[in-house]
């Protein structure tokens, strides 16, 4: 009796869009990354896959190497059928609160896709208002989903790009490391230096580190 060979993890993301591809036609996948960090942009990022030609090792950026991320990152960028990057910046993440910048990036991700795609998958539980097409939550999305995998993996490389550019003008904050995130040394590296305007106000408001004039 022959044997089987179990689908790689990357074939399982793959069928896992085909499915809803049959259904709604070309689609694209979409992903945040940076919500949680003091500082920097939030990064959200739409991509349309190309079914006949499978990205081998595609998977939730955060279970993928620094350095895996990187060459994945150049794959999809040179393989995709459309896919679209968008920095929403700490000033609107101050008016607007995290969710609704995340929600805006999200939307301005796809309608900046072009050719446009007939259906969006979301990574999360909430579609952002306002979406040029119809669009579907998938929660833990990017490890389901190929197209939303990729999404998270471009967000991701993106904004770590950004922070280390970030960190070589300001490297007394050591952002290279923590990458914005709310670590312990973070927080001792702004008592010593203070905020700069790439700090999210609103999220340092409750620790005391900035104040309404």
């Amino acid at each position: 009796m022959p044997r089987t060979s179990k689908p790689t993890n990357s074939e399982a993301l793959y069928a896992f869009d085909t499915a809803r591809r049959l259904e709604h036609g070309m689609l694209c996948g979409v992903d945040e990354a940076g919500r949680g960090p003091l500082c920097g942009p939030v990064c959200c990022a739409a991509v349309v896959l190309n079914p006949n030609d499978p990205i081998e090792g595609i998977n939730d950026s955060k279970k993928l190497s620094e350095k895996r991320r990187e060459t994945l990152f150049e794959e999809i960028t040179h393989r995709a059928l459309a896919y679209k990057v968008v920095f929403i910046s700490p000033q609107e993440i101050d008016e607007k609160n995290i969710l609704w910048a995340t929600m805006d990036g999200m939307a301005q991700a796809v309608a900046g896709l072009e050719p446009q795609p007939d259906f969006a998958l979301i990574d999360g539980n909430r579609c952002p208002p306002g979406m040029a097409i119809p669009a579907q939550t998938v929660v833990k999305g990017d490890a389901n989903s190929a197209a939303i995998a990729a999404a998270s993996i471009l967000a991701k490389v993106s904004r770590d790009r950004y922070m280390q550019e970030l960190d070589r003008q300001y490297p007394q904050y050591q952002l290279a490391k923590h990458k914005g995130y709310p670590t312990a040394l973070h927080y001792e590296l702004i008592a010593q230096y203070g905020i700069q305007p790439f700090y999210r106000r609103s999220f340092l408001k409750k620790q005391g580190y900035w104040h309404e004039p």
